[in-house]
């Protein structure tokens, strides 16, 4: 009995040693980080924690808080959260000086989150996730071929073809009472899109979304909302959940190794293949050196979901916002029926006529960016707006936050296209919803060549309604999205 008396004793002075460490650790924490200005933190050990709880708690955006601590305390914020400091730069001096220079890795604490799904390999090392840059600048530079201008003007005929199966789809649903969900078509519609257009495999996810492959792209989805909230795959209630992610997760990987393998047996054998995406990044390998299977595959998993969540959540803001804006709607209208009037087939040289649409989808993603920033490692110290930030801190940039800060931005929460047109003053380094520098999206002309022809043509051919009630309110689930989602209904213009 004395031993154990002893032995717990033990354990306790242990305890309150390590305790007391630790309590010094957070101590030394604050001391480094307390001179760059922030919200009071609310306990000393959750840092600002216990807010941002409330917060999601209250369904609202995080990013709206962390807007209104921008306006009060600055462009340079300290965000605690135990003995972590996250740090965000809300700067143009810090947004051109950390993602404009490529010595700035991607934070590895954040992005590794994403390497893995439940345990299973996922985004892996795709470009994306990867925070090595010798590694990523040997997968860009095999891929950024399939993605140039040039190359892509080449597929405008599936464009055109996958987007007019959307646009017969609406018109079955065109009566003016049908509540059609717009939102849910435009993701179905954008899988089927970056599918074909990229590795050449027919989903018909417009039509029938319960089929294995679209089925699994869902699910993982949703799961990817699910894994940020902590201890989640461990919760004996969720096992189930977490299985069938899991089988997901291999079931998009296994399409993906079938897919380059036959097509790298096609291109050995000299046969006919698709001038797609996945041809081209092929060829691409074979030249400079093949990046292996693996990462072949990270990028196959980061394709599907970078290249088409994306989109369609940006087309869905567009329509959320323009059911409110009429007198924008209507602009919009005549100049599509000026310059394609009632072609079926767009061409690449219609879209760059089209000017004030690309002004309003710029706008859209000024206000409503999918993706709402980036995260870098600043590896060493740096003053940025007269603050020292220093070295080894994780630092958020948010293109949500700064697009409606009103130093950058006048009127930032009134939609004005007008703000792009071609006689105003740039938005440099305020504005960026495909990131800046050698890491920005390597599909962001993929994604606007897309969004542009379906709006052009879902503008050609309906007048629409929001269906009340619409909160237009957001959701941070991985990419920015509408919380009620967009559920309209929809007439035919002529």
């Amino acid at each position: 009995m004395e031993l154990l008396w002893g032995l717990l004793r033990l354990l306790l002075a242990v305890s309150l040693l390590a305790f007391g460490l630790y309590c010094c650790y957070i101590k030394s924490v604050h001391l480094r980080y307390d001179h760059i200005p922030s919200a009071p933190r609310a306990s000393f050990f959750l840092g600002h924690l216990p807010i941002i709880w409330r917060v999601l708690k209250s369904k609202q955006l995080l990013q709206d808080l962390y807007l209104q601590w921008a306006e009060e305390y600055g462009p340079i914020l300290r965000v605690n959260a135990f003995h972590r400091v996250t740090l965000l730069v809300l700067s143009p001096e810090g947004v051109k000086e950390y993602l404009m220079l490529p010595e700035y890795p991607k934070d590895p604490y954040i992005y590794s989150r994403i390497f893995n799904l439940f345990g299973v390999r996922f985004i892996g090392n795709g470009l994306v996730a990867d925070h090595q840059y010798d590694h990523w600048h040997k997968q860009r530079k095999i891929m950024d071929p399939a993605f140039t201008r040039s190359y892509l003007i080449g597929l405008m005929g599936i464009f055109n073809d996958q987007a007019e199966e959307l646009m017969k789809e609406m018109e079955k649903k065109a009566d003016g009472e049908t509540e059609v969900d717009v939102m849910d078509l435009l993701r179905r519609v954008t899988l089927d899109i970056i599918a074909k257009v990229a590795f050449g495999l027919e989903l018909n996810t417009l039509h029938d979304d319960l089929t294995p492959f679209p089925h699994a792209v869902n699910k993982v989805m949703r799961a990817m909302r699910d894994s940020r909230r902590p201890f989640f795959q461990y919760l004996p209630g969720n096992r189930k959940i977490v299985k069938e992610v899991q089988e997901s997760v291999r079931l998009l990987r296994r399409t993906g190794k079938e897919c380059i393998e036959r097509r790298r047996k096609a291109i050995e054998n000299e046969e006919e293949v698709p001038l797609d995406i996945l041809t081209q990044i092929l060829k691409g390998a074979a030249e400079e050196g093949d990046c292996g299977d693996e990462n072949m595959l990270d990028n196959f998993v980061t394709f599907f979901f970078a290249g088409h969540e994306t989109t369609a959540n940006q087309l869905s803001f567009a329509v959320m916002e323009l059911a409110r804006q009429p007198e924008i709607v209507a602009k919009l209208q005549a100049e599509v029926d000026e310059v394609i009037g009632v072609k079926i087939d767009i061409a690449y040289e219609d879209l760059g006529k089209l000017k004030y649409l690309s002004q309003v989808l710029k706008e859209i993603l000024r206000l409503y960016p999918p993706v709402s920033g980036t995260v870098r490692w600043t590896g060493k110290e740096k003053v940025i707006e007269g603050v020292n930030i220093p070295a080894n801190t994780s630092i958020i940039f948010s293109t949500y936050i700064m697009g409606r800060m009103e130093r950058y931005f006048k009127d930032p929460h009134i939609f004005n296209p007008d703000r792009f047109s071609k006689d105003q003053p740039k938005p440099y380094f305020s504005y960026f919803p495909f990131s800046l520098g050698s890491r920005s999206c390597i599909g962001q002309v993929f994604a606007q060549m897309e969004a542009k022809l379906v709006l052009a043509k879902f503008l050609q051919r309906f007048e629409f309604q929001l269906v009340p009630p619409q909160s237009f309110k957001l959701l941070d689930a991985g990419t920015l999205r509408p919380l009620d989602g967009v559920v309209c209904r929809l007439k035919p213009r002529h």
